[in-house]
């Protein structure tokens, strides 16, 4: 039996997933399942932009049906941003609501400790080593894409 876990980086301007399975005979490995970005354009008005959030992450939820989601949890960001940042993740946890998916929240440095074993690493030593625990060729891109792997690989280690 397998375990999928959805991982998020929340944002309004770009928004990362990544999608691993575990497969619960070998709990040593996780496989990717997918992984991607939901854009949505700055010159668009913002209830639009949290609509089209909402719409593609119901989306998300219907193709990889999760057990688990890792959601990146606010830690500190530019002001400007932060609200931009907070409002997404509203959309995120109502969606999630309406799944009935249970989630946990990881701060970066959280993220960072697990994947490196140092909370200050650079974010090309965690893109490192989320490749290297999925077995990748190469590093995930766009980097938010990369960043939702890095949640899914986190939650996966702390299960």
């Amino acid at each position: 039996m397998e375990k999928r876990i959805l991982g998020l980086d929340p944002g309004l301007a770009t928004l990362g997933f990544g999608a691993i399975d575990i497969s619960e005979s070998q709990k040593q490995s996780a496989t990717v399942v997918d992984f991607g970005i939901i854009q949505t354009p700055a010159k668009t008005e913002l209830p639009q932009r949290l609509q089209t959030l909402y719409e593609d992450l119901h989306d998300l939820m219907k193709q990889f049906q999760p057990q688990f989601v890792a959601v990146e949890k606010l830690f500190f960001y530019r002001m400007g941003n932060t609200i931009l940042v907070a409002q997404a993740r509203g959309i995120i946890m109502l969606v999630l609501a309406q799944h009935n998916l249970n989630f946990v929240e990881f701060i970066p440095g959280t993220v960072k400790q697990t994947l490196t074993g140092y909370g200050n690493a650079e974010k090309e030593e965690v893109q490192d080593a989320v490749a290297r625990e999925l077995q990748l060729d190469s590093i995930p891109k766009p980097d938010d894409a990369a960043d939702a792997l890095a949640l899914a690989v986190t939650a996966w280690l702390h299960l």
